[in-house]
């Protein structure tokens, strides 16, 4: 056998494998990349996000200088770490499993990298120091009214950037609110969520996530605005497929180059809800 037929990748699989991971992760991989702020085609190991001061207005006297307003510029530096997916592809499982082993582990892949990407921003949320509520009660309207308090007495804009992010078990409670569960109080599913139950309400939108931090018995929920929190990738998704004859399979790897960061923290409410308590309405 020459040596191009035994180590050549067939390049048909590669484009589509490439095509499949990519539209896999882009659908099904990360809930939470777009709703904070972002920046790509990072070079080198860490990247800067700027916490901006607050502007004030003045008032000048004909033909007199503008004062300038002299806004605080606050960098927050942001490390990128590499991470990565890997499996073997045999050359004769699709013949025995009877399903597009290709398509499958393109779509696994893509899973594992959005919850990498999803655990990085959470983590980064975590790192928030205000708290609501306690872990021995449910998520209430009156503990969600106090999030929402804390954030508007921070200037934090109204501007249909806040996010929500509740457990499975807070989403059952928010549906005995009324206000949150009719459709007379809430929009409907949020877009760019694509697959996830999500709604808008009081100005938020809110979405169910399986990978909050959690204890036995409760969920760390979160309310923030997309500014208050970084997402910087160097090298999103990328592929690299090998052929290994003594294997008789293609060895697939997935790896990335991303980070995330606490912004500004005022931008940021922590609530420990209990799993088992039902809301009030």
């Amino acid at each position: 056998m020459s040596e191009t037929t035994s180590t050549a990748i067939d390049i048909s699989f590669i484009k589509h494998f490439e095509a499949d991971i990519h539209t896999a992760y882009q659908q099904q991989g990360s809930k939470l990349k777009n709703t904070v702020r972002s920046k790509n085609n990072i070079r080198g190991a860490s990247t800067t996000f700027q916490v901006i001061g607050k502007m004030a207005a003045t008032t000048k006297t004909r033909n007199a200088q503008i004062t300038p307003s002299n806004v605080t510029h606050e960098p927050v530096e942001c490390t990128l770490t590499d991470y990565y997916a890997g499996e073997w592809i045999d050359s004769l499982d699709e013949l025995k499993t009877g399903h597009d082993e290709r398509t499958a582990l393109a779509t696994a892949g893509a899973y594992a990298l959005g919850r990498k990407t999803d655990e990085l921003i959470i983590n980064a949320l975590n790192k928030a120091t205000q708290i609501v509520g306690t872990s021995s009660e449910g998520l209430t309207k009156e503990r969600i009214l106090e999030a929402f308090t804390l954030l508007n007495n921070n200037d934090v804009p109204d501007d249909g950037e806040r996010y929500a992010l509740v457990g499975p078990a807070q989403w059952n409670q928010l549906l005995s609110i009324e206000e949150f569960s009719s459709a007379n109080y809430v929009g409907e599913a949020y877009p760019m969520l694509t697959g996830s139950e999500s709604r808008k309400w009081m100005g938020i939108v809110w979405i169910m996530h399986t990978g909050l931090p959690s204890s036995s018995s409760s969920h760390t929920c979160f309310i923030y605005h997309r500014s208050a929190v970084g997402h910087a990738s160097g090298q999103d998704i990328k592929t690299d497929i090998t052929w290994h004859g003594d294997y008789a399979a293609h060895f697939v790897s997935n790896m990335m180059s991303q980070g995330a960061c606490l912004i500004d923290p005022k931008g940021v409410v922590k609530m420990d809800v209990a799993d088992t308590p039902a809301a009030s309405a």
